[in-house]
């Protein structure tokens, strides 16, 4: 575990509640390849209950993807959740792995420099980076090769929109727009390639729509508005897809 630590551990940015942050270097991701992974959870609770009561909400803010809290006893999880992240896999097995007292804290911009230092890191492999305080995020990636981002929190007036490191998530034509006006790099989940605007967006490399070209450790593209590049649109895919509404 000499590649993994807790990062953070404090409020959300979003709502305040206590959240915890892990990051572990991974290998067992084949769309990104082998880069840093960053787990962002609900302090002492499983990501199944925490979906299924909409305590994500800590993690996720409004993102359309997290499904719809249930108190039905049948369900394990927000039903229609359609979230590409399985949450009984990677987020389990990290939250296990905290519980047992398996990662070491780490603080200080040079402790937690050292995690990124010389590998692609991946901000948000669950959750929302934007629910955490960005200096975590500056120390990580300072030495890093590169790295993605995400963030659905752009009317979260709590959340530190930082578009020059993330992506800016966008679920219609209107909010992409929206974004670019605002100089922002977008990515965009859409039903077919059809839908991609053509001019603006292409189809994310590693998807199998375009034919997985490259992985993410060799793409880079996904950095928000730190590169002059056209944004990102990916046909609905994993777990979730059948849940997904354009």
């Amino acid at each position: 575990m000499n590649n993994s630590a807790i990062i953070y551990r404090g409020p959300s940015l979003i709502d305040n509640t206590p959240i915890v942050v892990v990051a572990t270097y991974s290998k067992r991701n084949k769309k990104t390849g082998t880069m840093v992974q960053t787990y962002i959870m609900v302090d002492g609770m499983k990501p199944t209950d925490a979906s299924k009561c909409g305590a994500d909400y800590s993690i996720c803010g409004n993102c359309p993807h997290r499904g719809i809290a249930t108190d039905d006893p049948t369900k394990k999880q927000a039903i229609k959740r359609s979230c590409y992240v399985v949450l009984g896999q990677g987020p389990t097995i990290v939250h296990k792995s905290i519980e047992r007292g398996v990662y070491p804290t780490v603080t200080g911009h040079e402790a937690i420099a050292a995690l990124g230092r010389g590998k692609m890191v991946r901000l948000g492999t669950y959750g929302d980076p934007a629910a955490v305080p960005s200096y975590v995020w500056d120390s990580l990636i300072s030495d890093a090769k590169g790295h993605t981002a995400y963030s659905h929190q752009s009317n979260c007036a709590t959340a530190e929109q930082r578009p020059d490191i993330y992506m800016t998530s966008a679920d219609n034509v209107e909010q992409a727009q929206a974004a670019w006006s605002r100089g922002e790099r977008t990515f965009r989940v859409v039903s077919s390639l059809s839908d991609i605007v053509r001019g603006k967006e292409i189809s994310c490399p590693a998807s199998k729509e375009a034919g997985q070209r490259v992985s993410c450790i060799d793409c880079k593209l996904c950095v928000g508005s730190s590169i002059a590049a056209k944004s990102i649109a990916i046909v609905a895919h994993g777990a979730g897809a059948t849940h997904f509404a354009a």
